[in-house]
């Protein structure tokens, strides 16, 4: 795993050459098979009725919220699917009462204890792979029977070990791991729109 930067680089323009460079190399480090795989859980869950929980810290909190509106409403146009999608890193409300008067460790376990069932579906995004919080979540979905996909960089720590799909960027730069995954997110629900449009918008440029 190659540090970026690993050299002081004079200029933003060439900054941005070298970051790309990095952004292809990280995005062809995760496995294909498993990207398979969480497309298919995806469906799986979306199809059965059952519901799709995200979660993130920072800038994951991000990715997991936009995931929302992608895996709901962008699914959902042109389409007979009805996705049931929620983050639990969104409502600051919930999350401060849960870090104040329970623990922080437990923001996001509490919630699914509360709203998951057997069948759902778990996202857990984790640059580390090793926040508390989140491994937590995880090991709070398998003994519920909510099944799991975690996005890791870096060494992936037990978030990669415990999820039943991992899809793991081998990279040690923060900004670029959230790029992969922001787009990992982008690909699982456009993939999964892609497949169930309805026959009249296979025929014009319908906007995702």
């Amino acid at each position: 795993m190659a540090y970026f930067p690993d050299r002081l680089i004079p200029d933003a323009g060439s900054f941005a050459d070298q970051y790309f460079q990095r952004l292809s190399a990280a995005a062809a480090t995760v496995d294909r098979k498993k990207i398979s795989a969480a497309g298919m859980l995806i469906a799986d869950t979306i199809n059965r009725g059952s519901r799709i929980y995200s979660c993130g810290n920072g800038g994951s909190a991000a990715v997991a919220n936009h995931l929302v509106c992608d895996c709901l409403k962008g699914i959902r146009t042109n389409t007979d699917l009805r996705p049931k999608v929620h983050s639990f890193s969104a409502t600051v409300e919930l999350l401060t009462a849960i870090v104040n008067d329970i623990g922080g460790e437990q923001m996001y376990s509490f919630q699914l204890e509360s709203m998951g069932q057997e069948g759902d579906l778990l996202i857990a995004i984790s640059s580390s792979g090793t926040s508390r919080n989140i491994v937590r979540t995880i090991e709070t979905a398998k003994r519920m029977g909510v099944r799991t996909i975690a996005m890791t960089g870096f060494t992936g720590g037990q978030s990669r070990l415990e999820a039943d799909v991992s899809l793991h960027v081998d990279c040690d730069n923060y900004g670029v791991i959230e790029d992969v995954h922001q787009s990992l997110m982008h690909i699982l629900a456009q993939y999964t729109r892609h497949g169930n449009l309805t026959d009249s918008a296979k025929l014009g440029d319908v906007k995702f």
